[in-house]
């Protein structure tokens, strides 16, 4: 979402720590009766984890802010100078796209193989438009570390063929290569408008925008031509309307620009189609239109076969877009959304279309200033949204979400959520019947770092306001959703109701937690709702807050596999069945819940534990004793605390006396280490370590500072609990 708005903080028990799950490639089998999920896509997939080579593997992780977790399948595979991993071609070939990470600030190439024959054309990599921060919204973290890098093989490979990518200096972390049959060039319509005959340059050195709009002007009615060739423009188009702007293929004819088109209205029928338009976004500035598409096309306009990347936005509708149609696109590496639906949609289709990697809902309506109104997005296939969700629709009337296929969101996130969420007056609630309908959701839902608790892999949502609309969800895939498969919640802490909702055939497989998340007041009917492997229980049903009502759910029947409830509202249930344990050599304290008997200025206690050794706790000045206290989520055999302070030169060496105590309740603890003094010297890393004693066991752990020689308050950047001695 397009928003910098807040998510309210529930202060309930976290979460245990997420435990890995198998992953990998994936061939999703929909339910009966309906055709298989997703877009139909001119290439095929391959896992880099599924190759040879002789890299290394990363993951699966569920961790949000590291690498694997915003990998496809949540796995990788990392490469050092000379190391590569080799890919079995799945089908015939000319063409390659590769998903990748390098370190931030890093660039370079990777060398490719074909049947162990070097190429002499290389594919670059870059950090350049990764790793972006979004502080104003909260719960985000660093994101949005994989980028995408397209290469023509100059030959044709077949299935069996091998091709190999090898780093050349730059460690890259490769996660998924596409392999294509890209045709070649269309020739120009007859009739036709070409931007070179207006001047457009189509070596990319000079600016095209005059010709451009030149072109579109005198084509009024007709169509622009973009032959093949790369042409710069450098600022947005305005005014189209009545034409068509067709390229030779999205391989073959590219624009380079942040702003493509950026306008308020439009007569419409405008039709974009077969080019690429390839930006220069590398920080999400939510006040900047960097999108292809800014503003309103018009009634009756349509955009396809594109390929859009490395803008803030693809397509951010506001204004009459009446029945457009919006296919067989890719959208790659935007900094928020893929395609946002801002208000006053009417008859609008979005499907066929791929994105990977936003970093915000893939697919959005919100329904601002007036209903997005009988629009829909049907079999699209959506990969590693790194924040917010793979479909969101706020609010809005008679909605349909189809046969989408979603996998591996991240932070913030449910693979679909159908929400009340407002942002911002005028919004119009969830009216009519919403359907979502035959959709398959793979690795979806995530921890909430606002919330402390995690969120579904398909999310019912009154934030703001109750939910009366119809909602029918039917014939769903869950597929080892990291936590729990429906979850029906009023997000904004103020206890709306949910009701309405309908679940008709649906099939859980390896949920984390439980198949029914509820935490609203309100009602669910269930039908033929099947699930296997049970992380927990088949259902959590505590309404927040406490007092806001019950949540009734009506068996219509068919169901089996989840008849159990989570017993205890006052915990969240763990990941379990079927998972392997979590990693043994973790930092138990790491992105756990913390608080603190006072805090300085911005200086808070989640400081201390969010993975980032420059940032700190600071407690209240000239106030000892002061206490700084985290929940692990579970009782641990802890042997070994690591206590740190910001590793700059800056921070003089000093010495802090604290006293490690430990509870299993919260409530009642007991000394475990007793007051001594701690060396923090910038010399020796500014850390100190803490041996606890073995028999140790807590839940809760809490460092209370009497004195601090450096300065007259408590202080960590990061505070590490370990199992190991």
């Amino acid at each position: 979402m397009h928003s910098s708005n807040a998510r309210y903080v529930r202060r309930m028990p976290a979460i245990g720590a997420v435990v890995a799950l198998a992953a990998g490639m994936l061939t999703a089998v929909a339910p009966a009766a309906h055709a298989a999920a997703g877009a139909t896509l001119p290439f095929t997939s391959v896992e880099a984890e599924s190759a040879t080579g002789t890299g290394t593997k990363i993951g699966p992780d569920y961790t949000q802010g590291t690498l694997a977790s915003e990998a496809s399948g949540r796995q990788a595979v990392r490469l050092t100078s000379g190391q590569r991993v080799e890919f079995t071609v799945p089908r015939a070939a000319n063409a390659v796209n590769v998903a990748y990470s390098v370190p931030d600030g890093q660039s370079g190439s990777l060398a490719v193989y074909v049947n162990g024959i070097k190429l002499a054309r290389t594919l670059p990599v870059t950090a350049k438009y990764s790793y972006i921060d979004t502080g104003w919204i909260p719960g985000a973290r660093t994101h949005h570390f994989f980028d995408n890098a397209r290469l023509l093989l100059g030959q044709n490979v077949q299935a069996g063929d091998k091709v190999a990518f090898e780093s050349t200096g730059t460690q890259v972390t490769v996660d998924v290569a596409d392999f294509e049959q890209v045709a070649g060039a269309a020739a120009q319509p007859a009739g036709s408008v070409s931007v070179v005959s207006k001047g457009a340059d189509p070596s990319g050195n000079g600016d095209s925008t005059q010709a451009f709009r030149d072109a579109i002007a005198a084509a009024q009615g007709g169509t622009v031509w973009i032959p093949p060739g790369d042409y710069r423009i450098t600022s947005s188009l305005s005014g189209v309307q009545n034409v068509t702007l067709r390229g030779a293929g999205s391989w073959h004819s590219v624009v380079h620009t942040s702003r493509f088109i950026d306008q308020s209205s439009s007569a419409g029928n405008v039709h974009i189609k077969d080019f690429a338009v390839i930006g220069e976004v590398t920080e999400r500035v939510d006040s900047n239109p960097d999108n292809f598409v800014n503003g309103s096309l018009g009634p009756n306009s349509s955009v396809s076969g594109m390929w859009i990347q490395h803008l803030k936005v693809g397509l951010w509708l506001m204004g009459n877009n009446d029945n457009l149609v919006v296919e067989n696109n890719r959208i790659l590496d935007t900094t928020a959304d893929g395609l946002n639906l801002n208000g006053t949609a009417r008859g609008v289709r979005v499907r066929d279309n791929f994105l990977r990697n936003q970093g915000d809902d893939s697919l959005a309506m919100w329904s601002l200033y007036s209903p997005d109104t009988d629009s829909s997005f049907e079999s699209n296939t959506i990969s590693q949204p790194n924040l917010a969700n793979g479909i969101a629709i706020y609010g809005g009337t008679d909605i349909a979400v189809r046969n989408n296929l979603i996998s591996d969101t991240n932070a913030l996130g449910s693979g679909i959520a159908i929400s009340n969420q407002k942002f911002l007056d005028p919004f119009h609630p969830l009216a009519g019947t919403i359907t979502v309908d035959g959709n398959t959701l793979v690795r979806t839902g995530a921890m909430n770092p606002n919330w402390n608790h995690p969120m579904g892999a398909l999310r019912v949502d009154s934030y703001d306001s109750a939910i009366n609309a119809t909602v029918d969800i039917t014939d769903t895939t869950i597929t080892d959703s990291p936590y729990s498969a429906f979850e029906f919640v009023s997000g904004g802490g103020q206890g709306y109701p949910v009701r309405n909702v309908n679940v008709t055939g649906a099939t859980v497989r390896n949920t984390g937690t439980v198949v029914v998340q509820a935490e609203a007041q309100g009602a669910a009917t269930f039908k033929n709702v099947t699930a296997t492997q049970v992380g927990a229980a088949g259902i959590y049903n505590c309404p927040y807050p406490a007092n806001s009502g019950s949540f009734a759910l009506t068996d219509g029947g068919g169901n089996s596999g989840w008849s159990s409830t989570w017993s205890d509202c006052s915990s969240w249930p763990r990941p379990g069945q079927g998972n392997p344990d979590p990693d043994p050599d973790r930092n138990l304290a790491k992105g756990r819940p913390a608080t603190a008997t006072g805090s300085q200025d911005v200086y808070t206690p989640g400081k201390a534990v969010d993975g980032d050794a420059n940032s700190y706790w600071e407690s209240a000045n000239n106030a000892f004793p002061q206490s700084w206290t985290v929940d692990l989520g579970s009782s641990y055999a802890v042997r070994r605390l690591v206590l740190k302070l910001p590793p700059s030169s800056a921070w003089g060496a000093r010495t802090q006396t604290v006293n490690v105590l430990g509870s299993t309740d919260g409530s009642n603890y007991s000394t475990v280490v007793g007051s001594q003094g701690y060396r923090f010297d910038p010399a020796t890393g500014n850390t100190a370590t803490v041996s606890l004693p073995s028999g140790t066991n807590l839940r809760h752990l809490r460092l209370t500072v009497s004195a601090n020689t450096g300065w007259p308050a408590g202080q960590f950047s990061e505070v590490e609990a370990y199992l190991n001695p």
